[in-house]
């Protein structure tokens, strides 16, 4: 079985992340989704609601785990036996740090690292930006799944 893991915080996932998800699932088995936990972080959405929120999204693709991880995501990945990690690429910046991180990751465990380009429509959305226009009350319907729209935090 192919198995790919997906990390992230996902505060909160986005239709850039979906894309990605989406397009992942014709090259793996399984992908699970792996939701990041940092105490040291303070994250818009619990845990569990990041969660539920792509759980809720994916709930028609089988092929969709979804789990929690604290610590390296290498250590995770030997954990739940991945052949692969997933990264969605938006831009050269983001190509940059994720080589080093891929590089490190593939020196750690061995494990290799799969890049998917983000379409250009999505390209650039983030995460990051998606809690700023939801702290000022700014419309952000369609840069997340439905099941982040219905959280009016």
């Amino acid at each position: 079985m192919r198995r790919f893991v997906f990390p992230g915080s996902f505060d909160p996932i986005t239709v850039g992340h979906q894309e990605i998800i989406e397009r992942a699932l014709p090259l793996c088995d399984e992908l699970i989704i792996a939701v990041g936990e940092n105490s040291e972080k303070k994250n818009m959405f619990s845990l569990a609601e990041r969660m539920n929120f792509i759980k809720e999204t994916h709930k028609n693709s089988p092929k969709v785990k979804v789990e929690s991880y604290e610590g390296l995501t290498v250590d995770f990945c030997k954990k739940v036996h991945a052949h692969a990690l997933l990264r969605g690429l938006r831009n050269p910046a983001d190509f940059e740090f994720e080589k080093s991180v891929a590089q490190m990751n593939r020196r750690l465990s061995g494990i290799e690292t799969v890049f998917l380009l983000t379409s250009a429509k999505h390209a650039f959305i983030s995460s990051s930006i998606v809690r700023e226009i939801m702290r000022f009350g700014g419309d952000y319907s369609s840069i997340v799944p439905q099941a982040v729209q219905y959280n009016k935090s």
